[in-house]
């Protein structure tokens, strides 16, 4: 998440196993509701071990290779879509949007993301020493999208791609669909590397939803040995 430079590597962590949680809530509204590449950087070991996960909005007290640290944000964006009765089961996938204002790299800097059409995901893994397994990231995603009424979307309908300014190299976060209730991996991040992505979120338009708002949270989950 720069100096125009080659984008392809970026990086936090933090003692034995660690894991670290972020939300995401996914807003759809149906009618009458009122891939690419990617940025990784190379780190210097450094105690204590740390990893820092961001999906959306979050906090650093500097840029990491001013001397940064990462600081905790609870902050839960949304990404949207309202979907006009005549475009419903069109066939035509509805791109939506984020409330999230990330769009700077706390690697140095770098306009990275394009708000509110694309959703910061990135973090870094440090170890002391050692290279060591790679950390996981994975989403824990609701069966389905509801309303206040007891209706559903499956969770599935929504899909993303995976970009960002300057990008080259292979993409750590990829672009993907989201399962319909479980646990998926949405990336592996190797041991001294800061990755990011911009993600960019669309709501297949196929078939007929009653009218409402519907939503549902995903956790995503940062793990390392």
């Amino acid at each position: 998440m720069q100096t125009m430079l080659t984008r392809s590597a970026r990086g936090s962590a933090r003692g034995g196993r660690v894991r670290l949680r972020r939300e995401f809530l996914a807003v759809v509204c149906a009618a009458a509701c009122g891939s690419a590449w990617g940025f990784t950087a190379t780190l210097n070991a450094a105690s204590p071990q740390t990893i820092y996960l961001q999906v959306g909005v979050g906090s650093f007290t500097n840029d990491y290779i001013n001397g940064g640290q990462p600081e905790k944000n609870t902050t839960v964006n949304t990404v949207s879509v309202s979907v006009a009765a005549a475009a419903l089961g069109t066939g035509t996938a509805q791109q939506m949007t984020t409330n999230s204002t990330a769009a700077v790299s706390y690697w140095d800097g770098y306009t990275y993301c394009s708000v509110p059409g694309q959703l910061y995901i990135g973090g870094f893994f440090r170890t002391t020493g050692a290279t060591t397994s790679p950390a996981q990231v994975s989403a824990t995603v609701p069966a389905a999208l509801t309303d206040a009424t007891g209706d559903s979307l499956p969770f599935s309908r929504i899909s993303w791609t995976s970009s960002g300014n300057g990008d080259t190299g292979t993409e750590i976060f990829p672009g993907g669909t989201f399962v319909n209730g479980g646990t998926q991996t949405v990336g592996t991040m190797s041991s001294n590397t800061w990755n990011e992505s911009c993600w960019t979120f669309s709501l297949a338009n196929s078939g007929m939803a009653a009218a409402g708002s519907y939503s549902g949270t995903v956790l995503y989950t940062m793990a390392a040995p």
